[in-house]
């Protein structure tokens, strides 16, 4: 095997257990990282034919084992739910969630062509994109449901940023104490946002940007059109600015998609999801510093979510 990043390398057993799930004649012959992860290392894997051709899987590691084991077994079975579904989603093709016989635990799926793109060039058009194939995540209705949806912050673990507008964020933080709207519910991605959908983008034409996949499916869940709208508004906003996480909503809607009619249940959806990012600032924000926006500090990136949150209670509230 050849390797395109020595630092890639599948450790034996991997090596082992990833040769059984390949077809008569394949074998290994590239590896490469690849970067973005949180919390899991990830490989592309490149699989030469006898005859020479090649294709390319995916393999996932957690190398630290805390709730891998969940993880991984929760991926596999969105993984299969969405078998059909029309959503541009990695197949399975095998899973080790308790390291049975990887070194570590480890999920082997197809690979997407396309890449992140995280860059403020052609987000006029990548962003009713992103829009469109939420409405489409949300129009999938699987043979079984996945589990339902958990939330990610409660009012007292919260983190106001340094210099924030202490009422804003005072009353956004008595919006999530009250109880959850009823909602109807969907199929959830549970953490769709730019960094977890491929993109294929044309040299020198990024507004004719199409998605090719949708990746990192271990939170599917079962809940509100909201929640996931409101993940994906607060990213846009971190990444891009306050302003375009309060226009995603509306694209989701001119895409067809249906949210809760009662503005202050809006509000409710939209602030719980941008207040718990508030406690991930920093996981989120260095991803993206590695990706290219290395102007994305960890204080520029808590400033806009104060911005968007003092936004929000300007606009609903």
């Amino acid at each position: 095997m050849t390797h395109r990043d020595e630092a890639a390398a599948v450790r034996p057993l991997t090596l082992a257990w990833v040769s059984r799930y390949l077809e008569a004649g394949e074998r290994i012959v590239g590896c490469e990282a690849l970067h973005g992860g949180i919390t899991a290392e990830m490989r592309r894997l490149t699989i030469g034919a006898r005859g020479g051709g090649t294709r390319d899987l995916v393999l996932r590691t957690f190398v630290n084992r805390e709730h891998a084991e969940d993880w991984l077994n929760r991926e596999a079975g969105a993984l299969t739910l969405l078998t059909g579904a029309g959503v541009p989603a990695p197949g399975l093709v095998a899973v080790d969630p308790a390291a049975a016989q990887c070194e570590y635990p480890s999920l082997l799926m197809t690979h997407l062509a396309g890449r992140t793109v995280l860059g403020d060039e052609g987000l006029e058009t990548r962003v009713p994109a992103l829009a469109r194939q939420l409405v489409a995540i949300h129009a999938w209705r699987p043979a079984e449901r996945p589990r339902g949806y958990v939330t990610r912050t409660i009012a007292e673990t919260v983190v106001v940023p340094k210099g924030a507008d202490a009422a804003a964020w005072a009353a956004a933080i008595d919006v999530i104490r009250r109880p959850a709207p009823p909602c109807e519910g969907r199929f959830l991605h549970r953490d769709f946002q730019p960094g977890n959908v491929l993109f294929d983008v044309p040299p020198a034409r990024p507004a004719e940007a199409r998605i090719t996949g949708v990746v990192d499916w271990a939170a599917a869940s079962w809940g509100p059109a909201d929640l996931d709208v409101a993940h994906c508004s607060v990213n846009l906003a971190l990444l891009h600015g306050p302003e375009w996480g309060l226009r995603f909503p509306e694209a989701y809607e001119e895409a067809g998609g249906v949210l809760a009619a009662a503005a202050g249940e809006r509000l409710y959806w939209l602030v719980r999801d941008g207040l718990a990012l508030s406690e991930e600032v920093r996981s989120v924000s260095q991803p993206w510093r590695e990706a290219g926006r290395g102007e994305l500090a960890t204080r520029a990136v808590e400033e806009r979510l104060d911005a968007y949150v003092t936004a929000l209670m300007d606009t609903h509230g």
